[in-house]
C-alpha cells in the first residue's frame, strides 16, 4: 500500500514545489513510511544539465574506510565527467553518499550515465536539463529537511511513499525512477505488473539498464523505449495498456508534461482535483486537500484511461 500524488501549474509559473509536494506526502505517511521520493521540475541556471547520483545508501554499513571510499569514488565520478567533455559548474554534497553535479554537456547522455555508473556503487538517480529526482529512507518531512527542499521552486512534481513489500528498505527500491536513458521523464507507480520478467529481459536485451528489483522501474523505462522510437508521452502511455499486465496506477512527467494511466480494472486508488490552471492527483484526496485551502470538488480517472496536461 504506496502513496502516489502529482501536482502541475498548467501556466507555467514558478512555485514552492518542494514545500507542497511534501505536504501531499506527509499527508499519506500511513501508506508508506519507508521511504519518500520527489520528482522536481524547476529551471537549472544556464541551462545546465543536472545530475543527480548516489554512491552508497543510508544504511550501508560504515566501515573503517567508508568515507575515504566516498571521497575517492566522488573523485572519479567528476574526473569521467570530464573525460567526455563535461564542464562542471558546480557539485553539491546533499548528504555524505548522494550528490548533485551541474554541468555542461553536448554528447550523449546514456553514454555519460553508464561510465558513472561502471563506478562501485554508483546509481545515477536523474540526468535532464529540468528533472531533478530526490528520494531517501524516512518520511517526506525528513526527506525535505534533509536535501532542503524548501528552496526548490518549479512547475510541476510527482512523489511516491513506499511501503516496502517485496524488496529491501533501500534508495535504489524508492521511487520515483528516471525513464533511462530518456532525460527529464519519471514515474511513480502504485500496484503490481505480473509480466515484470518478460519486459525486463527484452528491455535489458535492448541495451536498457536497471538498478533495482522494483516492477515500477520497467514502467519507466519501457516509456523510455518508447519515446526514444518517437512516441510521444501519451502515445507510449497508451500502449503501456496493452502491454503492461497487472493492477496499476502510475503517474509520468516530462519536462512538459504530467500524465496518469490506470489498468482495466482500475482497482488501485487515485484521486483527482483540476482548474485551469492547476492540476493535483493523490491516491488519497487529503493530499490535495494539503495544498488547496479551500473546498474542492474531485474525481476519479476510469479504468483504462490515459490524461496527460501540459504546462
Amino acid at each position: 500500500m504506496c502513496g502516489i500524488a502529482g501536482i502541475i501549474y498548467r501556466d507555467g509559473s514558478q512555485h514552492p514545489i518542494g514545500n507542497e509536494m511534501t505536504l501531499m506526502l506527509q499527508s499519506m505517511k500511513h501508506r508508506g513510511p519507508d521511504s519518500t521520493g520527489y520528482a522536481l521540475y524547476g529551471t537549472p541556471e544556464n541551462g545546465n544539465l543536472v545530475m543527480r547520483y548516489k554512491l552508497a545508501d543510508a544504511n550501508t554499513p560504515r566501515d573503517f574506510d567508508f568515507e575515504e571510499k566516498l571521497r575517492r569514488h566522488r573523485s572519479i565520478v567528476e574526473s569521467r565527467l570530464e573525460s567526455l567533455g563535461a564542464r562542471i559548474d558546480e557539485v553539491d554534497e546533499e548528504t555524505p553518499y548522494a550528490f548533485r553535479v551541474s554541468f555542461e554537456f553536448d554528447g550523449d547522455l546514456k553514454l555519460l550515465a553508464d561510465f558513472v555508473e561502471d563506478i562501485p556503487d554508483a546509481e545515477v538517480l536523474s540526468l535532464g536539463r529540468s528533472l531533478e529526482i530526490v528520494k531517501d529512507l524516512g518520511d517526506a518531512e525528513t526527506v525535505h529537511d534533509q536535501y532542503g527542499l524548501s528552496e526548490f521552486t518549479g512547475t510541476h512534481a510527482i512523489g511516491h511513499v513506499r511501503m516496502a513489500t517485496e524488496s529491501e528498505v533501500d534508495i535504489a527500491g524508492a521511487h520515483p525512477y528516471w525513464a533511462y536513458p530518456y532525460s527529464d521523464v519519471a514515474v511513480v507507480h502504485n500496484g503490481q505488473l505480473t509480466n515484470y520478467f518478460m519486459w525486463r529481459r527484452r528491455l535489458e536485451r535492448a541495451g536498457r539498464r536497471f538498478m533495482s528489483e522494483c516492477d515500477s522501474e520497467i514502467i519507466a523505462v519501457y516509456l523510455a523505449e518508447e519515446m526514444t522510437n518517437g512516441a510521444t508521452l501519451e502515445e507510449a502511455m497508451d500502449k503501456s495498456l496493452d502491454e503492461l499486465d497487472g493492477v496499476f496506477t502510475y503517474i509520468a512527467v516530462t519536462k512538459d508534461e504530467l500524465g496518469v494511466a490506470k489498468d482495466e480494472l482500475a482497482a488501485k486508488p487515485l484521486v483527482l482535483y483540476e482548474t485551469d490552471d492547476l492540476v493535483a492527483l493523490a491516491s488519497e484526496e487529503i493530499a490535495i486537500r494539503a495544498i488547496v485551502d479551500h473546498e474542492i470538488d474531485t474525481y476519479d480517472p476510469y479504468e483504462r484511461e490515459v490524461l496527460v496536461w501540459k504546462r
